[in-house]
């Protein structure tokens, strides 16, 4: 009989660690579903796929996150969404 030895190596990764935001959007009783989508798709880079599901959170759960990443990232895409009319919020 043979014995079989497994060798499992730590490994040690460094990895930088960069909080990433959200843009959270939140509902509300005057913007229409149109306008949510298409601030979406130019604000966030959504397909139309993707903003409607958004649309769709927002309206029912009462907010949804719609983009994550860096902060100066997410500055601009928010300050155009709440230009909008839209209420959203970096997060």
């Amino acid at each position: 009989m043979s014995t079989k030895e497994e060798v499992l190596e730590k490994k040690s990764t460094k990895t930088k660690t960069q909080k990433e935001n959200e843009i959270v959007l939140y509902n509300d009783d005057y913007n229409t579903f149109d306008h949510v989508i298409e601030t979406l798709i130019y604000t966030c880079d959504h397909t139309p796929e993707q903003a409607e599901q958004c649309s769709l959170l927002v309206h029912y759960k009462g907010k949804c996150t719609v983009k994550t990443g860096p902060y100066d990232d997410l500055e601009p895409r928010c300050s155009k969404i709440l230009d909008a009319g839209l209420s959203a919020e970096i997060v």
